[in-house]
């Protein structure tokens, strides 16, 4: 048996890093062209284009949890050393994606018409194209899932420098193409049709980068069908939660709309998406531990697996919790300067609130990564179908009492009993037990960020002028910078970390 993939400070950080990378190029680029995109095809058209960019995100869910599936089933194959199978999962997976593609490409293209000519109110000039734009989106569906496959396999090797090479070129493309096309006088359907073109070529770009990852792919072609139920099995709770999720992400939104009014949906979605932004480092780390948890698990390293466990929590408080606390504690002043008086008036107190219950929402998604890791994606599931009826509930009985704020503090109580289901469940699965928790030191990482929210509640309160209270502010977070290097990190914390900037900082000039 071959030793497993080597999961390691320097490797993680670097593949976070790029995942953020991979993040935040596109979205500078999409502030940049969506401008003129709209310019160019008018309110109306750039709709229809945003509904496009949707259904492309979306897509995924026709893949019923292969994709998730795929990257644990060959993370252990590589963590076991079980390399005769891996051409034989690979390809498996593959096929059953194209084949689910083409299954829901017909499905969607013949929902096609109902959705122009019925659902959405779009203009009678513009009803051929987004016709003929939609139809040209059901045909790449093949494709998407395909990329998902191929994708899954380099991130099942840690490969995320191979994936952002495809990943974030393809990315930009989204936002890059409809403006290079306005410029040169495409209607709707030319920009699908280029966005499609760019999805095929990531796609063959995948396909080449994995078969030179694993030559044995390219003279071992063989699909067995009996892989294809525990893949099934796997993917058929993941689909469950990526159906579920969606509907507990935005479930307020609609609510509020129902219950109060449109503007109070607006005064209530933009702190949530200004305190959503952050959970771009944490979504950027996730991905990658969930191929490590696989692989360490397949190899039977349970201490090296718990200690990954604890001390990505643990990095996570260090690092969000003061990054959260400054944004509650000065979410007046960002209002204001974001978007005006009038917000800073009615989201102040609904950011504050969504600070608190992210700091918990980021954290319990280790445990939610290392469950589905351990191969039990139906307790995660299992969750989220609890969850969604008593949310429902709880968000309109506090939204009809409270307004914008009771929505708030409803979905932090969501996310609270989630990380307390979600940490309960990795402790009853024998792994990350209370001891090895307090042993990686989380108990200090907690005091350390309770002082710092503390020490600046005070500073805040003592200086008056802003430009003391962000020098002051700077200063605490200077200090809670030495303490937690000096009192809370150990030893083992310090080398992985030493180690880690390292890698960054080489794949940063590299770059």
């Amino acid at each position: 048996m071959a030793e497993p993939l080597e999961i390691h400070g320097s490797l993680l950080a670097r593949n976070t890093v790029l995942n953020l990378a991979g993040h935040a190029v596109p979205l500078v680029v999409g502030l940049v062209s969506i401008p003129y995109v709209v310019r160019g095809l008018g309110n109306e058209g750039f709709g229809i284009l945003s509904i496009a960019w949707v259904l492309l995100g979306y897509f995924g869910l026709f893949d019923l949890g292969l994709g998730r599936a795929t990257t644990k089933f060959v993370a252990e194959c590589l963590g076991r050393g079980e390399m005769e199978r891996l051409p034989r999962l690979v390809w498996t997976s593959l096929g059953s994606q194209l084949v689910f593609g083409l299954i829901g490409s017909l499905i969607f293209g013949i929902f096609v018409p109902v959705l122009v000519d019925r659902i959405l109110k779009i203009p009678p000039a513009l009803l051929r194209d987004a016709k003929l734009s939609f139809w040209l989106l059901a045909g790449s569906l093949p494709v998407v899932l395909a990329t998902t496959a191929l994708r899954s396999v380099l991130e099942s090797a840690q490969r995320f420098d191979l994936v952002n090479y495809v990943k974030v070129p393809a990315n930009i493309s989204v936002f890059l193409l409809p403006a290079i096309a306005v410029a040169f006088g495409l209607h709707l359907p030319g920009i699908i049709l280029l966005l499609v073109l760019s999805r095929l070529v990531a796609t063959l770009a995948y396909l080449d980068l994995c078969v030179k990852l694993f030559p044995t792919l390219a003279h071992k072609f063989s699909v067995d069908s009996a892989l294809l139920r525990p893949l099934l099995s796997y993917g058929g709770w993941i689909t469950v939660s990526g159906v579920v999720s969606p509907v507990l992400v935005y479930l307020d939104r609609f609510v509020i709309g129902a219950l109060i009014t449109m503007a109070a949906v607006g005064y209530y979605t933009a702190p949530a998406e200004m305190v959503g932004r952050l959970s771009i480092f944490p979504g950027s780390l996730i991905v990658t531990l969930f191929p490590a948890f696989s692989s360490l698990d397949a190899f039977g390293a349970k201490e090296r697996l718990e200690n990954l466990y604890a001390r990505s929590i643990k990095f996570l408080l260090l690092t969000l919790g003061p990054a959260l606390v400054l944004l509650a504690v000065f979410a007046r002043q960002l209002l204001q300067f974001w978007l005006g008086s009038d917000f800073a008036t009615h989201s102040t107190i609904v950011l504050q609130i969504l600070a608190g219950g992210v700091v918990l929402n980021s954290l319990a998604l280790v445990p939610y990564t290392l469950i589905q890791g351990l191969g039990r994606p139906d307790v995660t599931a299992k969750f989220h179908l609890l969850e969604l009826p008593l949310y429902a509930v709880l968000v309109w009985v506090l939204v009809e009492r409270w307004g914008i704020s009771g929505a708030a503090i409803a979905w932090t109580m969501r996310v609270s009993l989630d990380a307390l289901l979600l940490f309960g469940a990795a402790w009853r699965l024998r792994f990350a037990s209370v001891r090895t928790l307090a042993e990686n030191g989380l108990l200090k990482s907690f005091l350390a960020v309770l002082m710092f929210a503390l020490a600046l509640a005070l500073a805040v309160q003592y200086g008056s002028v802003l430009l003391t209270q962000i020098a002051l502010s700077a200063l605490l977070l200077g200090l809670f910078t030495i303490g937690a290097w000096r009192f809370v990190l150990d030893n083992g914390d310090r080398t992985f970390l030493a180690g880690a900037t390292g890698q960054v900082l080489a794949s940063l000039r590299s770059a």
